[in-house]
């Protein structure tokens, strides 16, 4: 090599980064790579595969597994193994010493399928209804039907019972005649005159058994709303794991999926004791559809008591049973008929999920609509649910069951899964687990086992060679949101009453299938969505929490080691807990600043609620606001309250900054560690930003981090702001430091750019691996796909990796050279001059190559990687059996039987120009 070779080269390392600088980037772990959902179908496993798939994972990028057996593929029944027999157990031990000793974690859901339950839920123990029965009384009839259960589903159950019967006159004047009723049924009451109505409420049984249950795992659903069939439940499991917890890290919960549990055998006494009346006086108001306000207030007092119940019977005893055994717990909280926040709060690690796709304005972002579900989008509010409760209550993970449906099965592409993740990881969330990947036996044929509804992360899936890719992004990113604390300024409360209060329904799940209706509507939803769009950061806080909140070191803060808050919103509401008003006013009292949207009107549920309703009266009268411009404002004790519908300006007058970034488009997540801060910065626009952007917070250092590709340097900062250059779809991470690093080297800015080299010789295209079969080799005299030689049907049947080669002459200097692509479809593994110079996976598809080219002769190979589609296209158009499962066999995102015989070709390989830029960085 000659002198100035070398020269140049070393110019080119320091473009991205001295080697011997100080590494800003946090130590990973493997709860900062990706964990994936593993399907064991049938629990069909063996040591061999387990060891096989376990390793390809690993080798892969990915951090963990999460086991949820599930039913099994047909022909493979004398494979299957019982869940949690002694033989399931002996895999389990055998998964985790494998993945100990590839430093790989395991978890394991509590049940197989969902929701939980199984053979050990006796009938006591199942999910529970009411079953109403009414009978009409005319006046001076006499009433001798018996009450009995007419349901002829729930008769042959030894469980159901009678539990309340009351009667109502057409004064609505209620008699409990509960008492009066036999053992066969008869009514021993003395009618007095009138019309009467008699409502009667049986203890039923739901009959819903688990959803996609494996051998050994199939039953009943469990009753969460007892403290005995949850303990009952996990019996099972402390005889199948004596003491040890075989290397599990953490048991996971599915989300609650339970239809039509409405009721449990002592909710009755329970509802009392908490609600401090006897709901069988006003049972009609709670069964029928009376739209008056006092079935509002009974609706709401049964549906805040079904919230504590799974609270304080299902979710804290299934921690505290996870922590018996040394284990942590995952629960998704979603679709509870509770309060979300506390639900989540109560576990080790709050799990949300995602499902269907969101439009992004991401410039050559594909998103076809034959191919999405357009029912349903992510959204990030929702998601901030479960952030929200381990933010504030300092949870150092919030889990994410990510990419459920995110579009049709094989035409996800991994450029498609990243500003997905992006959006998880700006809702606060850290640790990201793929939904999923199958347990497939080594002697299973293309495309191997598959779930039905998922994105397939499987090896078998044609995208895989790159998936280390998207792996190692999501692994730089989660290793800095897994550090310090969550950094949000703002609680915003969460007004559960307003829900709770609806007349209408009767249990209410919250659901993230249908936030069109509970969350999308409320002034609460408008709220956040205002502040965030604004450069707040906010988190979202319970009535509990706030019972808990302190105001120490000038921030309100409800757990140690949880995050801190300078302010706290109480959006526009209707019903109000008198309790929360006079905690909130405490912790105004000691110093902390409240802003209220609008006053509150009234209290929440029946018991005693014109008392309380003058008590929320007599507190909001406390608070001698006074008339400023556009808003009221008081002091209270040390601190400030303040009302106003406008709450940016009510912000404003507190002095709570918003990051002005966000004017830009850019979206921002921020965490805090000793000595600094950490923003996380999203381009998630169709523009290219090349500006300096404001930052509240700008340390004696700001370092600039590419989590794509590890580079990393020290910024250009002015006047409070730091300068970036993104492109539409990349991110960046700047790193403010109070201590400063002087091993960094500057960041490279792009100052400009020289007209591109357009390889536009010809290609020799090759195919590496893939099927159904091999194309042959092609000379092309232009680029383009592999899929347009429709002489050659192979090429459109074929998934798989095609090498386009070709050789160039490079007579220019630049600082470096930036391979764009036009099109790719979809990902790529460049090679430059037989040097591994990189993965191109995520848009903008480009690559920065300078240090792999040298003066003269240069050969570069693209070993590009498509879609799956085409070959399950051909597989299906030749009948050529792949699915053949038990229960449901295989569906599209629509739920129909899947066939994509009738599919277009999906493009495949490269298209358009492909050129190499040259580049200059400022000085």
């Amino acid at each position: 090599m000659k002198i100035k070779n070398i020269v140049k080269l070393s110019v080119l390392c320091f473009a991205f980064g001295n080697l011997s600088a100080q590494n800003p980037w946090p130590k990973a772990t493997n709860t900062a790579q990706p964990w994936t959902r593993w399907w064991w179908m049938g629990s069909a496993v063996d040591e061999k595969g387990l060891d096989k798939q376990l390793t390809t994972l690993s080798k892969a990028g990915f951090g963990g597994v999460e086991i949820v057996p599930i039913y099994g593929a047909k022909g493979f029944e004398n494979k299957y193994i019982n869940y949690l027999s002694p033989e399931w157990m002996k895999m389990l031990q055998f998964t985790t010493d494998k993945a100990k000793s590839l430093k790989m974690g395991v978890d394991m859901a509590v049940g197989t399928g969902w929701p939980i339950g199984g053979p050990q839920v006796n009938e006591n123990d199942a999910a529970t209804k009411m079953i109403v029965q009414t009978y009409d009384i005319q006046p001076n009839e006499k009433f001798s039907e018996k009450i009995v259960l007419k349901d002829e589903k729930q008769k042959n159950l030894k469980t159901t019972k009678l539990d309340i019967v009351t009667a109502y006159n057409e004064k609505n004047e209620a008699i409990v005649l509960t008492d009066k009723v036999t053992q066969d049924g008869t009514l021993n009451w003395k009618l007095t005159s009138g019309k009467w109505t008699i409502y009667a409420v049986f203890i039923g049984k739901t009959l819903q058994k688990v959803k996609r249950a494996a051998p050994g795992g199939d039953g009943y659903t469990l009753d969460h709303f007892s403290p005995d069939a949850t303990k009952d439940y996990l019996k099972t499991f402390d005889k199948a794991f004596g003491n040890s917890n075989y290397g599990v890290r953490s048991f996971f919960n599915d989300s609650y999926e339970v239809y039509g549990a409405d009721w449990t055998a002592n909710f009755k006494e329970e509802f009392k004791k908490r609600r401090g009346y006897d709901v069988s006086q006003y049972i009609k108001y709670l069964v029928s559809d009376d739209e008056s306000e006092i079935a509002g207030r009974i609706k709401s007092d049964y549906r805040e008591t079904m919230s504590e119940l799974i609270l304080n019977n299902f979710t804290d005893n299934f921690t505290n049973w996870a922590h018996s055994k040394n284990s942590k717990n995952i629960n998704q909280a979603h679709g509870s008929p509770g309060n979300l926040l506390d639900l989540y709060a109560a576990v080790d690690i709050p799990e949300s999920e995602t499902f269907g796709s969101t439009k992004f304005d991401i410039q050559g972002l594909r998103r076809n609509l034959e191919d999405i579900n357009t029912k349903e989008v992510p959204d990030i509010n929702m998601l901030k649910f479960a952030s929200s409760a381990a933010n504030i209550t300092g949870k150092p993970l919030i889990s994410n069951e990510s990419f459920t449906w995110l579009t049709e099965h094989f035409k996800t592409s991994w450029s498609q899964v990243k500003p997905e993740a992006e959006q998880i990881f700006l809702s606060g969330i850290n640790h990201i687990f793929y939904h999923g990947t199958t347990y497939t036996p080594a002697d299973v044929q293309f495309p191997g086992w598959l779930f039905y509804a998922s994105t397939n992360f499987v090896p078998e899936n044609s995208l895989w060679p790159n998936i280390k890719g998207l792996n190692s992004y999501i692994e730089r990113t989660q290793s800095v949101l897994q550090s310090g604390k969550s950094d949000n300024e703002i609680l915003m409360y969460w007004p559960v009453y307003d829900q709770w209060a609806s007349p209408k329904g009767k249990d209410m799940a919250f659901k993230i299938h249908n936030i069109e209706k509970w969350l999308h509507p409320t002034v609460f939803y408008e709220n956040l969505e205002k502040l965030g769009k604004s450069g707040y950061s906010l988190d979202m806080i319970s009535d509990k929490m706030i019972g808990e909140a302190k105001f120490e070191n000038q921030n309100i803060q409800v757990s140690k080691s949880g995050g801190s808050y300078k302010v706290l919103i109480i959006p526009q509401l209707n019903y109000f807990s008198e309790s929360t008003l006079k905690n909130i006013l405490d912790l105004a009292q000691n110093g902390a600043s409240v802003i209220f949207q609008s006053e509150p009107k009234d209290v929440q549920g029946f018991f005693e609620f014109e008392k309380r309703r003058n008590e929320l009266q007599s507190l909001w009268a406390k608070i001698p606001f006074q008339q400023e411009r556009n808003l009221k404002s008081a002091t209270f004790g040390k601190g400030k309250i303040v009302l106003s519908s406008d709450v940016e300006k009510a912000l404003e007058y507190l002095k709570i900054e918003r990051e002005k970034l966000t004017d830009t488009g850019l979206k921002f997540v921020r965490r805090k560690f000793d000595g600094g801060k950490y923003y996380y910065i999203v381009n998630h626009t169709s523009k290219e930003i090349n500006q300096n952007i404001p930052l509240n917070f700008i340390g004696k250092q700001m370092a600039l981090m590419n989590p794509e590709n590890g580079d990393f340097g020290v910024a250009e900062t002015q006047n409070n702001s730091v300068k970036v250059q993104l492109k539409s779809g990349e991110s960046l991470i700047i790193k403010a430091s109070e201590t400063p690093d002087s091993s960094i080297s500057k960041w490279k800015y792009i100052e400009k750019t020289e007209a591109p080299i357009v390889l536009n010789q010809p290609w020799q295209l090759t195919f590496k691996e893939g099927g159904p079969e091999l194309p042959k080799s092609k000379t092309l005299d232009k680029l383009q796909p592999w899929t347009n030689f429709t002489e050659d049907a192979s090429t459109e049947s074929f998934s798989g990796t095609g090498i386009y080669t070709t050789s160039f002459k490079l007579n220019k200097k630049a600082d470096d050279f930036v391979l764009k692509f036009d099109k790719l479809y979809e990902s790529a593994k460049v090679i430059i001059n037989g040097q591994d110079a990189g993965i191109v996976w995520s848009l903008p598809f480009e690559i920065n190559v300078g240090k792999y080219l040298k003066k003269g002769k240069n050969t570069i190979q693209i070993e590009v990687s498509n879609l799956t589609a085409n070959r399950i296209r051909y597989m299906d158009q030749n009948k050529i059996q792949w699915r053949n499962y038990h229960e449901i066999n295989f569906v599209n995102i629509d739920y129909k039987p899947f066939d994509a015989s009738n599919w277009k070709v999906q493009p495949s390989g490269l298209d358009g120009e492909i050129q190499l830029i040259p580049v200059y960085f400022s000085k």
